[in-house]
């Protein structure tokens, strides 16, 4: 029955973890809930948070695989030729290092001090998520004018700092890019793009510097299954939330996220 209850509290977490990974309501944040509300804390293992981040990388390089061929393609194509056609799609690239670098130099800082601030300190986390929805509310009906052609390095870092600050758990990052880059004037595809393309190197990143302390994780011979099951749970769940996702911002429905985080950021702060 044990086991059973093991499998089923990494699926949960899993699932938790993929659906709120891409939407602006903080998966970290409700991951720090869920295992004060549930009494989960046994879950803090560096392989767990790895295997779910990569469950959540493979989704979103499925869904923006077309988008990444095609920036890699027209990148490779103007450093050979330096056609202006692969022009937008080259600097495209340049912003995206650009805006991975906040991000990489702070978490590499800072990142485990930040972990342990927010711990199992629900209430902190009740407070960041009302920021990210107010954040959001400020946006709601932001339609910006800027595409791939018209970012500038500016634009990048401005990003990239926002990215960073969604290391703190309660500010998401998907909603801080999200908000930043619509905030410059970035149409709304634009923008989404952007952010999930710049979430593909710092994920993989975090995981090339995690690897070793995978390997060496004494429970992982025995927690395979359920590691394995989180894994799949988190790629489905982000793969479909995602596609959920650019959607809503299609739709301009930004304003429910915001409500979402007053409430469960209400919650969070007088009931856990």
């Amino acid at each position: 029955m044990e086991e059973i209850f093991v499998l089923v509290k990494y699926l949960f977490l899993g699932l938790l973890q993929g659906f709120t990974e891409p939407i602006p309501i903080s998966s970290s944040g409700h991951l720090v809930m869920a295992k004060d509300l549930l009494g989960l804390a046994g879950v803090d293992n560096l392989s767990f948070e790895v295997l779910v981040n990569f469950g959540s990388l493979i989704a979103v390089l499925i869904i923006y695989w077309k988008d990444i061929v095609k920036i890699a393609k027209n990148g490779i194509n103007y450093i050979v030729t330096k056609n202006k056609e692969y022009h937008d799609d080259f600097m495209f690239i340049i912003y995206l290092v650009v805006a991975t670098i906040p991000a990489a130099i702070i978490g590499l800082l800072f990142e485990d001090m930040i972990a342990d601030t927010f711990a199992g300190k629900a209430k902190m986390i009740g407070i960041t998520l009302f920021i990210t929805g107010i954040a959001l509310w400020i946006i709601r009906n932001l339609r910006g004018t800027k595409n791939d052609g018209g970012l500038t390095i500016k634009d990048a870092v401005i990003v990239g700092l926002a990215q960073a600050v969604a290391l703190i758990p309660g500010i998401s990052r998907s909603g801080a890019t999200i908000v930043a880059a619509m905030l410059l004037g970035m149409k709304q595809e634009t923008a989404l793009r952007f952010s999930f393309l710049m979430f593909i190197p710092v994920s993989v990143g975090t995981m090339v510097l995690s690897v070793g302390d995978v390997v060496q994780d004494e429970n992982f011979n025995t927690m395979w299954i359920p590691y394995a099951i989180a894994f799949f749970a988190a790629l489905v769940a982000t793969y479909y939330s995602l596609r959920w996702f650019m959607n809503v911002m299609a739709n301009g429905n930004l304003k429910y996220f915001a409500f979402y985080c007053f409430i469960v950021g209400i919650i969070a702060f007088f009931l856990l």
